[in-house]
């Protein structure tokens, strides 16, 4: 048989990318070495040589191990630390913990530089490029993206280790190094480049990589904030505008595409399990936010005045223009004959007037008095008359300067800057609905109902003109604060608009009643009114298996309902529904939850279909593969055809949201994927799009045996739960001032009970990462056992024919790819319980093989991360230094527990486990 050999063309540009990865892989590595010698010399001069010696010697030791597989080297290692005293151990751990800080600067340098290289028409170009090709024009794309929402949504959840403070440090180096890979340094500037890495690394070194403090909500919610300063503000407008050029038409001159990538928020709006979010809380996040985007607008209106010095006998003016330059009233005698500047002043005297009004503190008072805007759209229109009098009259260049981007902004950020979701598990609700209807009808007695009872009395309340809520009735201090809340939300709607407060969500959604609970509750506080309209989305969340089984039956039978029906239509017939990524993870491990997830939303598009109205998801993924994290471009394509309907929610939480959108260019890009895969998945695949009949029932039968397989080791094998506390680092986690949020919904040791954050956390310092791949190997291999005639050979065309099976392989891969048995097993060797550990581990080792034996096989590959060269290459260049914290760490714990409860305990133990959970959570990246 002849082999079809590449062309020429192909050849050279295959020797181009080689060469092209080559030298980008050799500039990292010149990075890395440099940021290692001034981390070098930094703990040299700071902790001393023979403190540098050792950290050497540990670091050349183990990169000997990893090279050559030395088991001498491996030994030698382990005496070198086991000799070290607790204070020397911490100072080592520092050391290495900042390694990994630094690695990860300049891999994100790395990153960005070919980023840079990538030719013109990558990502949201390509896109575009395909839609044209597919015959859909600039026209229809516009119309599209009329009606389109993308809106990735920041949490608190915690799996951010570093503090702001680091992050900051941090930021500068990357800014350092950019310089110097941008410009063209003299050998004076090039010396002051080094001295300036020398002092931000020297002030990282002395910084602390522990908060002393527990964060309060209003801490994470300033932190969330500065995504603001760094990424939003500018590039979600930038991205808007690029996009509207790319679809310029001689038709479209001048129309303006529509604002459709929105940002949303949970900080300070997420109650469920968080008792520190209060009604007051919440006003004070609502307040934050606003602050943020006023003064960002009247500093831009400030620098907007400074550069429209245009005088009014060099170019003419509109009639309008004209207008708003004389209601400014504005008395210099500089700006007389400057009419653009007289508006710009006046525009400014407004916005001052509404920051004031918002009391929100500006740093610059305006020239004249003038009244507030009633809303975002009066201050944008101020800002169009602007607009529509230099493109009149031939300045269109300059109206495509500063002045775009702030009427960009304005539209997408309003006055409230990020809509601010509303969250609270159902149980809660319940609780609530049940003390007022109780009072309300004394011999009710709600909790008693059974679900069509509640449905009956619910939709009854819903049509009622009176209110549940008296005046004379003393309820619970929980049922006030829950009324608290939504009184706060109608009074952030009557000040901001709708769009501040968007969505209500129902954690733990397990019933129709469950949604018209929160439907009652407000219509006490008049954002949903008896005649049928709502001023917010109802939004159920669906976490459990059980409930991704049972949610399609739900929605159907809600639907169905009239009085609710006419609440969805009130909102333009478009009902959100979110899928809970984490908890589903952890109630069936991986390949379960990836599958229910598929097959609830096939189960919701149809339902949906069926009752004409708009489905819109909201995917609650976490960071971390075992919380549904991984590629975001490869998530949405791989959404079962019709889920994705021009409107996505997603998301963003803990170390992603920094890793994602800290830096400007990143973010960009980030931004554009998710645009991407948004028009990709809505336009460019077809509607019914699901895979043939023999891939699903086999991945059914793998779901069910990957399930009982997780649900036996986890929920139902004896013993288990004390194995999970003794051989991770459970308990320590808690003591991580990483959030606000407690660590378990209940103060119990049950799995059901902890909270899917630490539960994966816990996995990944130990490198197991056993949630990401648990029941995979065990289905895999009884599925072939079951099915001798079809076999490997099917589940390697499932893998090359389906990509929903692809990136659930592709995810696996990389969460195997950081795992390592060995370093696992040095942790459950803290196990006391001698026979449990043997039991127990021996079942997880076995499986870890299994899982990469079959994933390879699969696959087709000889290796892990055989086809992402550089995710290989990056964890192949940190197992050298994350292989001795992970060391240290089971030795610290070791003696940590030992002194348990005695009155001498050494404190500096505690807190080499803390670095020891930061560093390894910086070497992994994404461990939450």
């Amino acid at each position: 048989m002849s082999q079809i050999m590449p062309s020429e063309p192909e050849l050279r540009s295959n020797r181009a990318e080689e060469i092209a990865a080559l030298e980008a892989d050799a500039r990292l590595r010149e990075d890395i070495r440099l940021l290692g010698r001034i981390l070098g010399d930094t703990v040299r001069d700071q902790e001393g040589a023979e403190v540098f010696d050792i950290v050497e010697r540990i670091r050349q030791t183990s990169v000997r191990f990893h090279r050559d597989e030395d088991r001498l080297a491996r030994r030698e290692l382990e005496n070198i630390l086991d000799g070290l005293s607790t204070a020397e151990t911490v100072r080592i751990v520092r050391a290495f913990s900042y390694f990994s800080h630094l690695a990860n600067i300049a891999e994100d340098q790395n990153n960005i530089r070919q980023m840079r290289g990538l030719p013109r028409d990558d990502g949201l170009a390509r896109t575009l490029t395909h839609a044209r090709e597919a015959g859909i024009g600039a026209g229809q794309l516009r119309d599209f993206l009329a009606g389109a929402l993308i809106s990735p949504v920041l949490t608190a959840h915690p799996t951010e280790v570093r503090r702001k403070s680091t992050i900051d440090r941090e930021m500068e180096i990357a800014a350092l190094l950019d310089r110097r890979e941008r410009m063209k340094l003299t050998a004076a500037e090039f010396e002051a480049s080094e001295e300036q890495l020398r002092r931000e690394v020297l002030t990282l070194w002395q910084t602390n990589l522990l908060r002393r403090t527990k964060l309060t909500v209003l801490d994470e919610v300033a932190n969330g904030l500065s995504f603001y300063d760094y990424t939003f503000l500018r590039e979600v407008p930038r991205l808007h505008c690029a996009l509207e050029d790319r679809l310029q038409t001689e038709d479209t001159a001048g129309a303006e595409l529509a604002s459709f990538l929105r940002m949303g928020s949970w900080i300070g709006g997420d109650r469920d399990g968080n008792p520190f979010v209060t009604a007051d809380v919440m006003r004070g996040t609502l307040h934050l936010q606003s602050s943020r985007i006023l003064r960002f607008y009247l500093e831009e209106l400030h620098a907007l005045g400074a550069e429209l010095s245009i005088a009014a006998h060099l170019a003419d003016v509109s009639d309008e223009l004209r207008g708003l330059a004389e209601r400014s009233h504005d008395p210099s005698p500089h700006r007389k004959g400057e009419p653009y500047r007289l508006a710009v002043s006046g525009i400014y005297a407004r916005l001052a007037a509404t920051a004031a009004k918002l009391e929100v503190e500006t740093s610059r008072r305006p020239v004249v008095e003038a009244g507030p805007y009633a809303t975002a759209q009066e201050f944008k229109a101020d800002l169009d008359i602007l607009d529509r009098s230099l493109i009149a009259n031939n300045s269109r260049v300059i109206a495509r300067g500063r002045l775009r981007l702030l009427r960009r902004a304005a539209d997408c950020f309003g006055f409230h800057l990020a809509r601010l979701d509303i969250r609270q598990n159902s149980a809660v609700h319940e609780r609530t609905v049940a003390e007022l209807i109780d009072a309300a009808m004394p011999g009710t007695s709600y909790m008693a109902l059974g679900e069509d009872a509640r449905i009956a009395l619910l939709t009854a309340e819903l049509r009622s003109t009176r209110p549940l809520v008296s005046s004379f009735v003393k309820y619970s201090d929980e049922t006030l604060g829950e009324l608290a809340v939504f009184r706060v939300a109608a009074q952030a709607h009557a000040t901001f608009g709708i769009d501040v407060i968007p969505q209500c969500i129902i954690s733990m959604c397990q019933g129709v009643s469950d949604m018209l609970e929160v439907a009652v509750l407000l219509k006490e506080v008049g954002l949903v009114d008896p005649s049928g309209r709502s001023a917010i989305n109802i939004v159920p969340l669906f976490e459990t298996i059980g409930d991704l089984q049972a949610c399609a039956a739900i929605m159907d039978r809600l639907l169905s309902l009239h009085d609710y029906r006419r609440l969805v239509d009130s909102r333009g017939a478009v009902q959100e529904v979110m899928l809970g990524y984490s908890d589903s993870n952890k109630d069936g491990g991986f390949v379960t939850s990836g599958w229910e997830l598929y097959k609830a939303e096939i189960g919701l598009v149809e339902v949906f279909e069926r009752h004409h109205v708009r489905l819109r998801l909201f995917h609650g993924r976490g960071g971390s593969v075992g919380r549904g994290g991984g590629p975001s471009y490869d998530a949405i394509l791989a959404q079962p055809g019709g889920a994705v309907q021009g409107q996505i929610r997603i998301t963003e939480q803990g170390e992603i949201i920094s890793s994602k959108y800290s830096n400007a260019e990143v973010g960009r890009s980030n931004l554009e994927i998710l645009a991407a895969a948004t028009l990709e998945a809505s336009l460019l695949q077809p509607k019914r799009s699901a895979p043939r009949r023999e891939y699903l029932d086999a991945m059914e039968q793998l779901s069910a045996l990957a399930f009982r397989a997780y649900r036996n080791l986890v929920y139902e094998t004896e013993g288990f739960v004390d194995y999970f506390w003794a051989s991770t680092v459970i308990t320590e986690i808690s003591t991580l001032n990483i959030g606000s949020r407690p660590a378990s919904r209940k103060k119990t040791r049950a799995i059901e009970d902890l909270r899917a954050i630490p539960w994966v956390f816990s996995w990944a310092q130990c490198r197991l990462m056993l949630p990401g791949w648990y029941g995979f190997g065990s289905a895999v291999e009884a599925w072939m056992a079951e099915h001798p005639d079809q076999g490997m050979p099917f589940l390697q065309e499932l893998y090359r024919e389906w990509p929903f099976f692809r990136t659930l392989l592709s995810n696996m891969d990389m969460v195997l790819a950081k795992s390592s048995i060995a370093i696992a097993s040095r942790y459950a060797e803290l196990v006391p319980d001698a026979g449990l550990r043997e039991r127990i581990f021996g079942r997880i080792r076995r499986e870890w093989h299994l899982a990469i034996e079959t994933l390879l096989d699969i696959m087709g590959h000889e290796r892990l991360l055989q086809g992402n060269a550089l995710l290989e290459r990056s964890i192949r260049n940190r197992f050298p230094y994350l292989d001795p914290l992970n060391h240290v760490q089971v030795e610290l714990l070791k003696e940590h527990r030992r002194q348990a409860g005695a009155e001498t305990a050494d404190e500096q133990v505690l807190r080499g486990i803390q670095l020891t959970i930061n560093g390894i959570s910086a070497g992994l990246r994404n461990s939450g």
